[in-house]
């Protein structure tokens, strides 16, 4: 395949000097950010995850900052979900909609103050949609991306390795949830939270000069612990049902179909752009809805375009992500699927570039 030319417009990060000597063999861009995909391979990769504990650059989770008066204001304007008991030290996982209820990302908020909040992005332009409803809204707040670079620590020795870098202090935050510590003089923000089912924390590195410093210092405390670099990785996160804006889900979807109506109190989410789209679509309901499908045969191929989804010759959904899955035996995959197929236990075919293949839709994800 032809290769991405390397500009300053694609963006290096402050850990890219530790990714590039551990061996990085794959990169995608993610907010126009170099996003490491593999060192050794992905089934080695996602091997070594599920048993001892990897360090991630993700500074492409680029942060969204309000600050100011008005920082929890905007932040509900943002978002269905409820945001009046959060408390500052919690992470909520906020579906992002724009007035059709439509999803514009899928980030994590955080919230250091009742004036101060960061908003932890997936790949998409969220910081110029927030900042034109703090123009147009004329609201008295600051939104701006700061040098807040997420590095994350995965797997089920992370817990460990963290405690060995900040103290014991570390293992007692919950999950999603965050508490300050200290790192060369520098006080960071270091959640229980990551992108994968194994475990694990993300520390948001604030100032790009201590990055190589902190990324030093966990492979120094984690050798015994078989550390290495590592990834989100494609099997375990389709395993785990973890979603990739853009991927599974665009614009066009809204929570609902993605099955995120958890995460909306539409009722009560006063304030939200869309929230009198959501209503409709709450009281309605989704005509389709993401769905975890096993894919029957042999290693299905990359899925770099979405793969329809048959049901009696009609396409009745699609594939946007699958894999291969060594620990199910089985090629795991996420797809939207129509209401009249997606129950449990339905046989659809799929349409793979290696032909069509038969598959059932899953009541549940893997992990």
């Amino acid at each position: 395949m032809p290769q991405i030319s390397l500009s300053r417009r694609l963006r290096r990060t402050p850990f890219s000097e530790g990714v590039e000597a551990a061996g990085v063999k794959g990169y995608t861009v993610y907010n126009r950010m170099l996003l490491p995909t593999v060192f050794e391979s992905v089934e080695a990769d996602y091997h070594h995850l599920k048993k001892n504990v990897q360090v991630w650059d993700v500074s492409c989770e680029r942060q969204v900052e309000l600050r100011g008066p008005d920082a929890a204001r905007l932040m509900q304007m943002l978002t269905p979900r409820d945001l009046r008991g959060m408390l500052p030290g919690q992470c909520f996982y906020v579906p992002i909609v724009d007035e059709t209820g439509g999803m514009l990302n899928d980030p994590v908020a955080v919230k250091l103050s009742e004036d101060r909040w960061w908003i932890s992005i997936a790949d998409s332009d969220l910081l110029l949609w927030v900042k034109g409803l703090a123009n147009g809204y004329r609201l008295d707040v600051l939104v701006d991306e700061p040098d807040v670079s997420p590095l994350g620590v995965q797997g089920p020795k992370a817990d460990e390795l963290m405690a060995r870098v900040f103290g014991d202090r570390v293992r007692d935050i919950r999950f999603f949830k965050f508490d300050m510590f200290e790192f060369e003089g520098r006080d960071l923000a270091v959640a229980r939270s990551g992108y994968s089912k194994q475990g694990g924390f993300e520390i948001y590195v604030e100032g790009s000069d201590i990055g190589m410093p902190l990324w030093n210092a966990l492979f120094a405390a984690g050798e015994d612990l078989n550390v290495r670099a590592g990834c989100p990785n494609l099997i375990e996160r389709i395993e785990g049902g973890l979603l990739s804006y853009g991927n599974d889900m665009t614009d066009d979807n809204t929570p609902h179909e993605c099955g995120l109506g958890k995460f909306c109190n539409t009722h009560t989410a006063i304030g939200c752009v869309g929230r009198d789209a959501l209503l409709r679509v709450a009281k309605e309901g989704p005509v389709q809805q993401i769905r975890p499908i096993a894919i029957d045969g042999d290693a299905v191929p990359p899925c770099v375009q979405p793969w329809p989804v048959l049901a009696d010759g009609k396409q009745v959904g699609q594939v946007t992500s699958a894999a291969w899955s060594p620990d199910f035996s089985t090629n795991v995959s996420i797809g939207m699927v129509k209401l009249s197929h997606w129950d449990a236990g339905t046989k659809v075919e799929v349409e793979t570039p290696d032909g069509m293949r038969s598959a059932t839709v899953q009541g549940q994800f893997w992990i």
